[in-house]
């Protein structure tokens, strides 16, 4: 297994398990992901493909088989550990910007920071050097409520980036912009995925959007579909 590979085998998830409505979201999925791919993920609605991405992201745990990064089991890590894998090795970036609506952009970003011990000057560097990349110099001390869409976005990305992960998952992150808006948030994740070489995995149902990729995964009822 090469270093940075993302391994999924035989993912099953299975939901009310034992009882009458019970729901099988995956149904032996397997798939590699080599460091540096741009993979996207795509299916219809309720297909399984957000359970993939949440099962990749240690926020949810298969039913059956295992998830491997870096060669390292993820599924049977304690909690914690989890934790410290999710801080460390990856970013994430929702459709709905999940940002804290209290806090300005200077503190959302620099929020993840906060839990890996950073000193605050190297904090606040790297948030000056984050809103820079992002174009929003002058939106630091801005909270969501002031920010448009798009940059509600480019903050939610600047805060995934914040600990340099190895990894960006993406859940329809132009879901909630127009088309220019999402194009432009596009680019700017096509751009950490070619010139900084941030493996990037992004569940979507545009086609548009898959079509940019290194290789369009297609799910449909809990499996890969092969044509």
């Amino acid at each position: 297994m090469s270093d940075g590979e993302i391994r999924c085998v035989g993912l099953v998830k299975t939901y009310n398990i034992g009882q009458p409505n019970e729901f099988r979201a995956l149904r032996g999925v397997d798939l590699t992901i080599s460091l540096g791919e741009y993979v996207s993920i795509v299916g219809p609605s309720g297909s399984g493909k957000s359970t993939l991405l949440n099962l990749i992201s240690c926020l949810d745990s298969p039913t059956e088989g295992s998830v491997y990064i870096e060669g390292v089991d993820i599924s049977s890590l304690s909690d914690s550990k989890k934790a410290r894998l999710r801080r460390e090795k990856l970013g994430f970036v929702f459709q709905q910007f999940n940002l804290i609506h209290s806090m300005t952009a200077f503190e959302n970003i620099e929020m993840p920071m906060r839990f890996m011990g950073l000193k605050r000057g190297e904090r606040r560097g790297r948030v000056e050097d984050l809103l820079s990349l992002m174009g929003l110099e002058d939106k630091f001390s801005n909270r969501p409520s002031e920010l448009s869409g798009g940059q509600q976005q480019r903050i939610a990305i600047a805060r995934a980036l914040a600990n340099n992960p190895l990894i960006i998952l993406a859940d329809e992150p132009t879901g909630n912009l127009d088309t220019r808006t999402g194009a432009s948030i596009m680019g700017l994740l096509l751009r950490l995925n070619r010139e900084e070489g941030k493996t990037l995995v992004m569940v979507t149902h545009d086609e548009r959007i898959a079509g940019k990729a290194n290789r369009e995964v297609h799910i449909r009822d809990g499996k890969i579909r092969v044509d």
